[in-house]
């Protein structure tokens, strides 16, 4: 049986991004526009077919193991959609990945993975997330396989060992990315190049798309390379204080998909002035549809979709009174 049989049951895609309400203290830069518009659960994959044995024995930040190749560095940032996208503290993180010829341990000696690694243990490991939703591993650059781009599997727990989420990191491509030049490194024993390789674009996990599950890996060969990247879950969701301090409730729109016109529902707590921004998923700014003072108690805005092209969108609904200025954003679908 080949790799590339062991599809995932069913395909992640784009969650609605659910973002309680932030304090306005500075102007948003386009850094801050993107990680709003991303906060949604990042795509479920499949963990198989070499999921870690009992990964609860390999709590550790060196997962080299007996494993040699380009040094490398794995950060990930776990994020709470449930709690205005914060960082998600006390998140029990897994990864793993195969070593620089493919080859996983704890498996082997089969028509999937010829060479037995059955009884080894690298490239496999545990961490817990500090109070930036952060953990870190030590590692070596993965190689890949056929039927697969280069990729770390991960798999997401709470604090009480309940699953949250299994998914994949995929990794920048191109000629003068960091699996290009580590892959073309035979000092460092990587020794199959890129003929043969899968692209992103090809894999039978990542052809649906991989913008949530994309990294930033910087770096070079001969010092090493650093991957970072975050993973949004859906977490604990915000307690009853929490929900009584939100400035405004933002409902999502109705109907969705849109063909011509369609209401948001929008809850003020104060008379206000409510700006909603519609933006396309690359953070570009398409139109401001509404502008206005609202009164206080529930209000449903009128949004017309005057000639947008078909596609996934973000409305961005600013709340601004007395209190302060606030803002949350959600998915719309126009046909």
């Amino acid at each position: 049986m080949e790799r590339k049989d062991f599809l995932r049951n069913s395909f992640g895609f784009l969650g609605l991004a659910v973002a309680a309400p932030s304090l306005l203290r500075a102007k948003e830069t386009n850094a801050e526009l993107t990680e709003t518009l991303a906060c949604s659960v990042t795509n479920s994959e499949t963990a198989g077919p070499f999921p870690t044995i009992t990964p609860a024995s390999y709590v550790r930040t060196n997962m080299v193991g007996d494993r040699t190749g380009v040094a490398f560095t794995v950060n990930i940032n776990i994020m709470n959609i449930n709690a205005n996208c914060a960082a998600l503290q006390g998140a029990i993180v897994d990864i793993w990945h195969c070593d620089k010829d493919g080859n996983y341990s704890q498996y082997g000696g089969t028509a999937m993975q010829q060479t037995n690694y059955t009884t080894y243990n690298f490239l496999r490991g545990r961490q817990t997330t500090n109070a930036n939703g952060l953990v870190s591993f030590t590692s070596i650059f993965p190689g890949w396989y056929t039927s697969r781009a280069t990729h770390i599997h991960v798999h997401i727990y709470n604090s009480a060992g309940t699953s949250l989420l299994v998914t994949q990191i995929a990794f920048p491509e191109g000629t003068s990315s960091a699996v290009a030049l580590v892959n073309a490194s035979t000092a460092n024993g990587y020794t199959k190049g890129m003929t043969g390789y899968t692209y992103n674009t090809s894999d039978n996990v990542f052809s649906d798309g991989v913008s949530n599950e994309m990294s930033t890996v910087t770096g070079s060969v001969a010092v090493g390379y650093i991957l970072n990247h975050t993973i949004y879950v859906a977490g604990p969701t915000l307690g009853i204080n929490d929900v009584n301090q939100q400035a405004f409730g933002l409902g999502q729109n109705y109907p969705n998909p849109v063909k011509s016109t369609t209401i948001i529902p929008v809850t003020l707590q104060l008379d206000s002035m409510v700006t909603v921004q519609l933006f396309d998923l690359t953070g570009r700014l398409i139109s401001t549809p509404i502008n206005g003072n609202f009164t206080a108690g529930k209000n449903e805005l009128t949004l017309n979709r005057n000639g947008i092209s078909s596609g996934y969108y973000i409305y961005k609904v600013k709340v601004a009174n007395d209190s302060g200025v606030s803002e949350q954003s959600k998915k719309i679908l126009f046909e």
